[in-house]
């Protein structure tokens, strides 16, 4: 016979099971939407004649809101209900992107990547710290398998635009996927407000921010989601441009998906991992692979090779953030939402950041010598976690 703990005990599961697949939901609807971006550049320049260096431009403008909401939001999480800020964000997710399918030119789609932005800092500055408060023994698999849930969206953005060009119109591909948005938005608001474990995240003051700030664990993490952001965001913009004409026409807009779909199996294979080798041990040994993929991808390979070391890249660097990630939230679990929000306003500068600059390397030196160059922050998250090894240790391993 049940007893009443036992239906409280099973209506909590069966609360964090949906709670657990609307996360998922939004975060595979946010992959796709950004890794649109990249593959929708070169029908922005045909349909609007916009220059390369103004179409490193929507990297920034698609961060510019963002960075303020999501650090708002990890300012005052512990006295703000997750579920409303939830079903904000995806609302306004959802409207953003369907009406960047709607505008008439280019700067007025710069600022409905704005707005998308806006409510995207605002609802995911909310969705992992929850799913990290819903795991706490956990934290860094749930962490990999949210990201592989981005990355599986994120494999069907691209696939999208390249259905939405087949049928030679792609707006088609921002209002299919801003109609997603709204059976999520529905379960949102049919479910009560999630239970977790010791009520969620602690109010913030000043001095826990500045004991957070100061924590070598969250100086490791953003200097290294910096860095792995960085050459995610030159390959999530610039590479569908390197592949033309060093493939055929037809696997142009395919080799942003072979790399997205890399980070399916790269994000499951890490998040089961951590438990065994450790948070920074796994990094430096995802980073150490990933520059060998790198250098072989952007030195060597020519025709469908170029896949194969795409999809290895992929396999490699998908890995880094949410091990870095989970590395942080474990050195302050009572304070989930502010280390997510560093770490996303970082990852927002990186990924914003190096795409622009790139723009402007492209124009005087070509898209191979940019590509090269994503060497350098490669090489940089090798030093990084080199550094936390020796100094620091392998603080994070779960037990």
């Amino acid at each position: 016979m049940e007893t009443a703990t036992d239906g409280d005990t099973t209506q909590h599961s069966n609360s964090r099971r949906w709670w657990t697949l609307a996360i998922f939901g939004f975060a595979a609807l946010e992959g796709a939407t950004l890794q649109m971006q990249g593959a929708i550049i070169p029908a922005l320049r045909t349909d609007f004649g916009t220059p390369n260096w103004l179409l490193g431009m929507v990297a920034p403008a698609g961060t510019a809101g963002f960075l303020v909401f999501v650090a708002a939001v990890g300012a005052v999480a512990g006295r703000l209900d997750t579920r409303r800020l939830l079903l904000v964000g995806i609302v306004g997710t959802g409207l953003g992107v369907f009406l960047m399918g709607a505008v008439p030119s280019f700067g007025l789609f710069l600022g409905a990547l704005v707005l998308r932005g806006v409510f995207s800092g605002i609802g995911r500055g909310s969705d992992r710290p929850l799913l990290s408060h819903l795991y706490p023994r956990r934290r860094g698999q749930l962490f990999g398998y949210y990201d592989m849930m981005w990355a599986v969206g994120a494999t069907l953005g691209p696939l999208t635009v390249a259905a939405a060009l087949w049928a030679e119109d792609w707006q088609l591909a921002y209002y299919a996927l801003g109609a997603c948005f709204i059976p999520l938005a529905a379960l949102i608001w049919y479910l009560p407000s999630p239970s977790v474990d010791g009520g969620g995240d602690d109010p913030l003051t000043f001095e826990e921010l500045r004991r957070i700030s100061r924590s070598p664990a969250v100086m490791v993490m953003a200097a290294g989601i910096l860095l792995t952001t960085g050459v995610e965001g030159g390959l999530f913009t610039w590479l569908t441009t390197y592949a033309e004409g060093r493939l055929s026409s037809s696997l142009v807009t395919v080799s942003l998906s072979v790399l997205l779909v890399a980070y399916i199996p790269g994000r499951f294979v890490a998040g089961s991992l951590s438990k065994r080798f450790g948070y920074v041990p796994l990094a430096f040994g995802l980073g150490g692979l990933c520059l060998v993929s790198a250098g072989y991808t952007f030195l060597i390979a020519s025709g469908i090779w170029l896949l194969v070391g795409v999809f290895c890249i992929g396999l490699t660097l998908s890995g880094l953030y949410p091990t870095l990630l989970a590395y942080a939230t474990e050195s302050a679990p009572e304070h989930s939402a502010p280390v997510n929000a560093i770490g996303l306003v970082v990852s927002s500068c990186g990924i914003a950041a190096v795409p622009a600059l790139m723009g402007f390397v492209i124009g005087d030196s070509g898209v191979g010598f940019a590509m090269r160059l994503l060497f350098i922050p490669l090489a940089g998250v090798l030093a990084v976690t080199a550094i936390a090894w020796v100094r620091i240790g392998t603080a994070g391993r779960q037990v």
